[in-house]
């Protein structure tokens, strides 16, 4: 079919209030989950006493979990027509699991916690994405999932920000930050519940049927399987943010100042993600994607280096650069390359193959970064996205077809 029409000038007035909406669902559960996050490297570290290693293992298997059941839940919005009640289990769960983490003593109850919080990621994630392009004409659907991105990622770099304060105000007091995380969880949940409201009603329910089928996975069609492919590469290629964190604690960061890492790159991830967006409804996304492929490239080069904490801080903002560049356009290209009924199943398979990659990156990152320095980490991650650039050149065409809406 034809490529999609071009967005109008004025395209945040069309992007309509649910999208939006999920959107703020997303920025709060950010501001909770990185008010965590930003400090738990840290804390695994030097509290727990867990090595690097143990640290991508954990990140591994947590991405990896929220990956696998991203699959089962996007098939089941498929299955009964329905993807806000999915979210709201997810998203949840995801409420429900942080107080976990100030009650967590050893790296094995922060495993659990961290589990528990992604198998609420992997139920919300693909109902949620598929959720936007339901909601979304296809002419705008580039800007709607940058959007979305942004506004998660506004909660991104406000997470960090609130956890410095509060570390700074309550004298490094890491547990009282993970307590107090627990509000803006709340929040997200009350707004999706709110605020959000599915269309089409009357959506019929599908009958029950494995994604894992062959006559299934050959519908999804050609185009799909090779943005899949590149997006696993790129994946591979971009591990744990925790090796962000643990950099720039390497460099000399104050404990209290560690989530200003994170800061940095959201504010990137979240400046860059909305106006890539709509460049893909008016330009060739294969374009972008490879552009995004070089910044990482930059960024894994310049952390690399030992060029201390302002080096660190360039290489986090071209980090969160290549972010905003590549995530919220490689989601709207899996909206774009599967058919309109079966767009959880696509966002489920391709969140695995993403997962799958991340634990692998992961686990390697944290071994190099063990065993022989974090200089081979962002090496062996520079050399992988080399590998994904000449995959996005070969694989992806010029401009991908619109699946049948």
């Amino acid at each position: 079919m034809a490529a999609e029409t071009p967005a109008s000038p004025d395209v945040r007035a069309a992007i309509p209030r649910g999208v939006w909406m999920l959107g703020f669902v997303s920025l709060f559960m950010d501001v909770s989950s990185e008010m965590i996050h930003a400090l738990l490297p840290v804390f695994l570290l030097t509290t727990v006493g867990a090595s690097a290693a143990v640290i991508g293992l954990i990140e591994g298997v947590a991405e990896a979990t929220a990956s696998i059941v991203k699959v089962f839940s996007g098939v089941l919005s498929d299955w009964f027509g329905r993807r806000k009640l999915l979210a709201v289990i997810g998203y949840g769960l995801g409420a429900l699991s942080k107080p976990l983490f100030p009650l967590a003593g050893s790296a094995g109850l922060v495993l659990a916690a961290r589990f528990v919080d992604r198998i609420g990621k992997g139920i919300r994630g693909a109902p949620r994405d598929a959720l936007v392009a339901d909601l979304t004409p296809p002419a705008i659907r580039g800007a709607a999932f940058g959007l979305r991105q942004s506004l998660d990622t506004v909660g991104a770099f406000a997470g960090p920000l609130l956890a410095i304060g509060l570390m700074l105000a309550s004298g490094g007091d890491i547990q009282l930050v993970f307590w107090l995380a627990v509000i803006p969880a709340a929040i997200s949940v009350a707004i999706l519940v709110g605020g959000v409201h599915e269309p089409d009603a009357a959506r019929p329910a599908k009958a029950a049927r494995s994604p894992i089928r062959r006559d299934e996975l050959r519908r999804l069609g050609g185009a799909y399987w090779r943005v899949v492919a590149v997006a696993a590469v790129l994946t591979l290629a971009r591990f744990s943010e925790a090796f962000l964190v643990l950099k720039a604690q390497e460099a000399g960061l104050a404990l209290a100042l560690v989530p200003l890492v994170l800061v940095v790159m959201n504010v990137a991830y979240a400046l860059s993600a909305y106006p890539v967006g709509v460049l893909s409804d008016r330009h060739d996304p294969k374009r972008l994607l490879v552009l995004g492929f070089a910044v990482l490239v930059a960024a894994d080069l310049v952390l690399a280096l030992d060029g201390g904490l302002w080096a660190v801080l360039a290489g986090t903002a071209l980090w969160g650069l290549h972010m905003g560049m590549t995530q919220g356009l490689l989601a709207a290209l899996v909206a774009e390359t599967v058919p309109a009924d079966r767009r959880g199943t696509g966002f489920g398979l391709f969140n695995l193959a993403g997962g799958l990659a991340l634990l692998l990156a992961s686990a390697l990152a944290g071994g190099l970064w063990t065993w022989i320095g974090s200089g081979a980490t962002f090496l062996a991650g520079a050399g992988l996205t080399v590998i994904g650039l000449a995959g996005a050149v070969w694989l992806l065409p010029r401009r991908t077809a619109v699946a049948a809406q």
